[in-house]
């Protein structure tokens, strides 16, 4: 079965691979999370960023 994750955890994560004070690995271990997806969600994070 798939884990859903609600939003504000995806921006949690999502944030703290954008500071870069991590490794995408580390967070990765931290929170069990596939790098990937982590990645993912990076990337929608900074896209939605000029609407926010």
């Amino acid at each position: 079965m798939r884990r859903r994750h609600d939003a504000a955890f995806r921006a949690r994560v999502a944030l703290a691979a954008i500071k870069g004070e991590k490794t995408i690995a580390e967070i990765s271990s931290k929170y069990g999370i596939h790098p990937n997806q982590i990645g993912q969600w990076k990337k929608a994070v900074l896209e939605r960023l000029p609407e926010l």
